[in-house]
């Protein structure tokens, strides 16, 4: 449930038809939700290697590049703190609820509207979290649920399309020359694939909590649960875009922006209340993942003593929720909300978020090969989950690939925002030298300058969090030694 509650979010109601944009045809459609779990599955391999090596380790791809790339000591957390603040924003499911909402009562979208609704949304689900962890999770649990079973419920209803026993008279009109029309630019290519791969995003979710798993051995167990989840939702991911296709004209694909999965229902059952059935599912799938988020993560982030204020945000008063950082995060996603332009706010924030990330995860492949040089001269044995070196070069690959293609400018009509289409590139490398910069004046250049090291000390609060703070530890200078002679050239810190 762990990997199915992150995975199923609002990805496959809203990305296919600005996938099927990029890519041009149906058949690139299809392929492209099929290598979107082969990437994943070679990131599963990469990770369970790691996890081999670290099983009673928590926290996943930061501990494994802590690992990895050891120096500078402190750089791999003070990157991931600086972009998981940064990128904490709930706003892309924000802005599909409010776009599956007004289609539900027949209100044209407009970009008031959508602000609008986003934010009120946003508030009723941070206000939601911020008062009771007990209650949210309870929900996310049966909106995970929910999930499934619309899933479910969509295939189902594909089924009966391509078997004729609905409105629709040609269900196969789109399955013919499924190529006609594919596009080989990069850019385009590569903008369907991030779009995919968000979609499957939380595939390694398990990975999070590796050090809780009470099991005889529990890696194996985490990467049985990855398999499972990433085969069940690639299955269930294919037949519902087949269900989009058989409904669907492609041209009306194309230009249904995010409303694909509310465009289909009103193919299949007219404008009936039958057809508002799907969206009311989608509208709750996106409050589900506005709940909780990362809340969490910048809690722990805080516990690290990662964030200025560390006993502020690790606190869970008043209400025995980390409230700090739930509203840190509201923050954040209303104001995207309102700087970005209503039309692009979506594919914008999608493409942003995923950029700094393709950074760790090329790290994280090139880290495999790193710990195993390492192991070898140190003598120790070889990974129980050696991963295959085509897992790793396939999950390697396609970071470097959606790193490098998205700056070739894409053919006309298929960018999928009105600015500048490497934007979400330049300001992802922003975030990343941001961290740079944080690190460098926090790690490097203050210390130097005020004669002290940052060392890490760790205390409990009252209600019973514990928080490792980054303090200064200042250089004994020769004056506060007793005997001159024997004080060391190089004082160890």
């Amino acid at each position: 449930m762990l990997n199915l509650g992150q995975i199923l979010g609002a990805g496959i109601y809203s990305v296919p038809g600005v996938i099927l944009n990029s890519v041009g045809s149906i058949g690139l459609l299809f392929v492209f939700w099929l290598l979107a779990p082969l990437f994943a599955l070679g990131g599963l391999m990469v990770y369970s290697e790691y996890a081999s090596m670290y099983p009673k380790r928590s926290g996943a791809e930061v501990v494994y590049l802590e690992q990895a790339y050891p120096r500078p000591q402190f750089l791999v957390p003070v990157a991931f703190a600086v972009t998981s603040v940064l990128l904490s924003f709930s706003a892309t499911n924000s802005i599909i609820f409010a776009q599956y909402a007004l289609t539900i009562f027949d209100v044209p979208i407009t970009p008031a509207r959508q602000t609008a609704i986003a934010i009120t949304v946003c508030t009723v689900g941070v206000a939601f979290v911020g008062l009771s962890t007990k209650w949210s999770l309870r929900a996310v649990n049966f909106l995970t649920g929910l999930k499934v079973l619309s899933l479910v419920f969509l295939v189902f209803t594909g089924a009966l399309v391509l078997g004729g026993f609905t409105r629709i008279d040609d269900p196969f009109a789109n399955f013919r020359s499924p190529f006609s029309d594919s596009t080989i630019n990069p850019n385009s290519l590569a903008t369907a694939l991030v779009k995919t791969n968000f979609a499957f995003a939380g595939w390694h979710n398990a990975f999070n909590v590796l050090g809780e798993v009470r099991t005889r051995d529990p890696v194996r167990t985490v990467r049985k649960a990855g398999y499972l989840s990433l085969l069940l939702v690639t299955c269930l991911f294919f037949f519902v875009n087949v269900a989009y296709v058989a409904a669907v004209p492609k041209d009306e694909i194309k230009n249904s922006g995010q409303l694909v999965a509310a465009l289909f229902f009103q193919r299949v059952f007219g404008e009936g209340f039958t057809a508002k059935t799907l969206p009311i599912m989608v509208t709750l799938s996106c409050f589900g993942n506005i709940t909780i988020g990362q809340a969490r993560i910048l809690r722990e982030v805080a516990r690290q003593g990662l964030l200025p204020y560390p006993r502020f945000f690790a606190s869970t008063k008043p209400f025995g929720t980390p409230l700090a950082p739930v509203c840190l995060k509201y923050f954040l996603t209303v104001f995207v909300i309102v700087a970005l332009p209503a039309q692009d706010a979506f594919n914008f924030l999608l493409d942003l978020a995923s950029y700094p990330n393709l950074v760790f995860n090329a790290a994280t492949a090139i880290g495999v090969w790193l710990l195993r040089k390492r192991r070898t001269l140190a003598g120790l044995a070889p990974s129980k989950y050696r991963a295959r070196n085509i897992y790793v070069s396939l999950y390697l690959l396609s970071a470097i690939f959606l790193l490098i293609m998205p700056w070739v400018p894409p053919e006309r009509g298929h960018a999928d925002v009105s600015f500048w289409y490497a934007t979400y590139c330049v300001v992802g490398l922003g975030v990343l030298a941001l961290c740079g910069v944080y690190y460098w004046l926090w790690i490097v250049f203050l210390p130097w300058l005020g004669g002290y090291t940052i060392v890490e000390e760790v205390e409990r609060l009252e209600d019973g969090a514990l928080v490792a703070r980054l303090k200064r530890k200042h250089h004994p200078s020769v004056a506060d030694t007793d005997n001159r002679e024997q004080q060391p050239l190089i004082v160890s810190t």
